[in-house]
């Protein structure tokens, strides 16, 4: 076990330190202990990406249906909180509408529309933060149009989710939640059902109450709520981030807009939304060097998986052409791979090509510089651009 002076290095890293900068610190871990004991976590942390992969797929071992899952404690039941054969029901009813024809065919003309107006409302004014201004909004729009809740609006989804997420954050750190989450799934839940008795209503919510109760539809939708307005907020704003902050990279994608799709794999293996993915032991098991015993958590460092040399040369550097960067884990893997990768890959794609087409001199504020941050969730709190 590789140690700080007499201590192993799991011992000192911090959560702080891994929310502020982790990458120093995860190349340590990945090289020297990729399955380390982190005392501030209760549990081991997952470095390598071949450790990671093994992990995610064995759902067997490693699962995610524990009473500690604190999504789970909020919502209910639902894709993300359960495996094996329940899992896989409450995931199917909503399989088809994220295959890649589907969203392209179900999403593509929204996107645009909703994107071209939000860059006609910021034009005029020459500067503005673009992650609540335009990579939130756009977010949450999207998910508002797939789940295609009766009465409810863009701003009443973000509502919803911002309190949601505050319950389940307050939970993950220890604390109790307070009434608002509850208060808020409970309005949801309402507009579920008020969907699914709407036959004619155009929400891939109708079809999947076929095979499942009203109930396990609106644990699901609030998943889908949140992964779909949390991940792709931050990985529109990490990929502005990178390529605005890579004057190389950027003119490379400027002049042939083909490397768009490389930029945003590329930018997801440097920063993932989802930093880490939990998983809890099932029995006791070796991992890599490290006795797991039964009920230990497991996390996983997507971070530092996706910086892994051995798969990765130059980890650190943001290349759009590199060759391999689908192999890159921000999705996850294995059977809670995200449903909705397709979807975030098109509004990221799409987000991007229009802000760089229309506006050409787009360049980061450098008066107001930014950094992703965050232990679980990693983007900018705000990204200042001028044009």
């Amino acid at each position: 076990m590789s140690t700080v002076g007499d201590f192993p290095l799991g011992a000192s890293t911090t959560l702080a330190e891994l929310a502020r900068d982790p990458h120093p610190r995860l190349a340590r871990l990945r090289a020297g202990e990729p399955v380390s004991w982190l005392p501030e976590l209760n549990g081991w942390l997952v470095t390598r990406r071949d450790l990671a992969v093994d992990v995610m797929r064995d759902s067997a071992t490693f699962t995610v249906d524990d009473p500690r899952f604190s999504t789970a404690q909020v919502v209910g039941p639902s894709m993300l909180s359960l495996d094996g054969a329940a899992h896989a029901r409450h995931r199917e009813p909503f399989a088809a509408p994220f295959r890649p024809r589907a969203v392209h065919d179900g999403f593509a003309a929204f996107i645009e529309r909703e994107t071209d107006r939000l860059i006609t409302e910021l034009e005029p004014s020459g500067a503005a933060e673009l992650r609540r201004t335009f990579a939130g909004p756009l977010a949450v729009a999207v998910v508002t149009e797939a789940l295609g809740l009766a009465g409810a609006t863009t701003d009443t989804v973000l509502a919803w989710y911002d309190a949601i997420v505050r319950a389940v954050s307050d939970i993950t750190e220890g604390l109790e939640a307070g009434p608002a989450g509850a208060a808020a799934y409970t309005e949801l839940r309402a507009a579920v059902e008020a969907t699914i008795a709407d036959r004619h209503a155009s929400s891939l919510l109708v079809s999947a109450a076929g095979r499942l109760t009203p109930p396990e539809v609106a644990s699901n939708a609030a998943v889908m709520m949140f992964g779909g307005i949390e991940t792709t907020e931050a990985m529109i704003t990490n990929a502005l981030l990178h390529l605005l902050g890579d004057p190389a990279q950027l003119a490379l994608v400027r002049a042939d807009p083909a490397l768009l799709d490389g930029a945003v794999e590329e930018s997801l293996r440097l920063e993932p939304g989802a930093a880490v993915v939990d998983r809890y032991a099932t029995r006791d098991v070796v991992l890599g060097t490290a006795a797991v015993r039964h009920g230990d958590l497991v996390t996983v460092s997507l971070t530092g998986a996706n910086r892994d040399p051995a798969v990765f040369p130059d980890p650190d550097r943001f290349d759009v052409r590199r060759d391999n960067a689908r192999l890159q884990l921000g999705f996850a893997h294995g059977p809670h791979h995200c449903i909705a990768a397709h979807l975030a890959r098109l509004e990221t794609r799409i987000a991007l090509h229009r802000l760089l087409d229309r506006l050409p001199e787009l360049r980061l504020d450098l008066e107001r510089p930014a950094a992703p941050h965050g232990l679980v969730f990693r983007k900018p709190p705000s990204l200042h651009v001028r044009w």
